[in-house]
This record gives structure tokens, sequence and C-alpha cells, in this order.
């Protein structure tokens, strides 16, 4: 009675996420997680985690469970962006030049004379924009510091610089929901210059009809997918003007909380992870 017990048991899926039921489900926002999610993740088959999981909770399944949905090893291991450039460089993807610096304290000063503008500056933290800027000239650059600085007082430490890809006001977003892609363009509308691609910013949205356009940027996500598990993201790739056949895909940054306009909206969206998440399960169903 007791090993049936146990068995049953080995094939519950226990779920984080307030969207997606599971045979067990909790919730670990604005806490801790304590000994009894500890003792549900070891007696469970599978764990479902919400996209803002903490990493004290996504550390403790990924150790204590064999299947957790998303895999997010890669985000908590290179954290921000200035991790992600590191696991682009580790990896070998391609992606703009980069410099990386842990705090404007180690950033050459004496050196802002000497760099071709225009570059990009990004704070390591911060999404839809934020703690991005198109940098054109050396006082711009000390302005931009200054701002991190200000920043990194709050504990928001890390920036890069990064070189300024000409890119005809587009770049493709490509999103991973376990088996699952969607790609579309954000392009800044006709008739205005500006350098922000965020849908929150004033970019449109154009769906691909046909996935042969973007598809070496397709198998640039798969491979990153292969080699590193990454299970949902939305990821940013941009290709230069001047790649017109858009053979040369480069990846700009992973974001593992996306806005969800060019999936339909929230409820398509939700619809959509159900089904990659009930797909995922099927792909790791025990006997």
């Amino acid at each position: 009675m007791h090993c049936h017990h146990l068995q049953e048991r080995a094939r519950l899926v226990l779920s984080y996420h307030p969207v997606i039921e599971g045979d067990i489900n909790r919730l670990c926002a604005g806490r801790k997680p304590d000994d009894e999610d500890l003792y549900w993740i070891r007696n469970c088959w599978a764990v479902i985690l919400p996209q803002g999981c903490s990493e004290d909770l996504y550390w403790m399944a990924r150790f204590n469970c064999p299947n957790v949905f998303p895999n997010y090893t890669f985000r908590f291991l290179y954290p921000g962006k200035v991790g992600q450039i590191r696991l682009f460089r580790t990896l070998g993807f391609p992606h703009p030049r980069s410099w990386l610096f842990s705090s404007v304290r180690n950033f050459p000063l004496h050196t802002v004379n000497q760099i071709k503008y225009p570059i990009v500056v990004k704070s390591s933290h911060g999404g839809e924009g934020e703690g991005v800027y198109l940098v054109g000239s050396p006082a711009e650059l000390k302005r931009v510091l200054e701002n991190l600085c200000r920043m990194e007082k709050t504990g928001l430490n890390g920036f890069l610089i990064q070189e300024f890809i000409p890119n005809n006001g587009m770049d493709l977003r490509i999103v991973i929901l376990h088996d699952h892609i969607v790609a579309y363009w954000r392009m800044v509308p006709q008739g205005v210059v500006q350098f922000y691609h965020n849908v929150s910013r004033g970019a449109e949205i154009r769906h691909i009809k046909d996935m042969n356009e973007v598809s070496s940027a397709i198998q640039l996500v798969k491979e990153l997918q292969q080699k590193t598990g990454i299970n949902l993201a939305g990821l940013d790739i941009m290709f230069h003007r001047e790649d017109k056949e858009k053979k040369r895909p480069l990846l700009i940054e992973i974001n593992y909380y996306f806005g969800r306009t060019g999936l339909g909206g929230q409820d398509k969206y939700y619809n959509i992870l159900k089904k990659a998440i009930h797909s995922w399960l099927r792909t790791i169903r025990p006997n």
C-alpha cells in the first residue's frame, strides 16, 4: 500500500504558476521557499514555475526534482545583459562587439574621446528599453555614465558598451515556448526616427508569413536552445542593414520576461503556454 502510494506521488505535477493547474498548486510570491515547498518538490515528478520565479525557488526545484519548467539555469548562471554577453561568448554565438564593465568606477574615462561613435550603452538591468542609450558623443557618454552611477547606488551594478548596428529601424523577436516558436518583426513606424524597437515605446509588430525569410535566425535560436535548454524566453535578433539576404543574425539579448502583444495578448499567450507545458509534460512522462 505504502509503495503504491509513493508510486502515485512520483507522478504528481506541482505548479507554482497561478494560471497553470497542477495536481498540487502552491504560490511562492513575496516569500522565501520553505520546508513545506521542499517536501512537495521532492515528492513530485515535475515542477512548473512562474515566469518571475525567484532564484531561491528555482535552485530548490532544480536540485530536488528531476523535471522543472521553465529551464532557467542559464538565466541565473549568467544574470543580466552583461551575463548574457558572457554566455554568447562562451558558446561562440554571433553578437555585436561588446565591452563589459562591473561598475562605472572600472570604466577608463580617459578613453571617451577615442571611442568611435555612435555606440549603445546598456545597464545590465531593466527591460522594455529601460537603461539602454544610443550615445553619439563623449559629452553624452559622460551624462549616461552619471545615470548609471545613480543606478549603482541602488544596487543595480554592471553595464556594457556595444557597437551600434545600423538596422533599418527593425529587429526580430523570436519567442520560444518549449517546442513552439513565434517570430515577428518589431519596427519603428514609417517617418519616425527613433532608436528603440520596443512595442511599449510605439514600435509596430509585423508578423512573419514565411519563416524562410528568417531561417538563419530560427536556426541560431534552435542551436541556443539545444546548447542551453532555454525553453521560455523572447530573443532579440538583429541584422545589419547591409545584410540584405539576412544570412548573418546577431543575438542582442534574451528576455526571460517579455511582452505579450506580439503573441496576440495575455489570453492568447496563456493558451500557447498551456499547450507548450502539456507538450513538455508528454515528453517527460514516466512509464
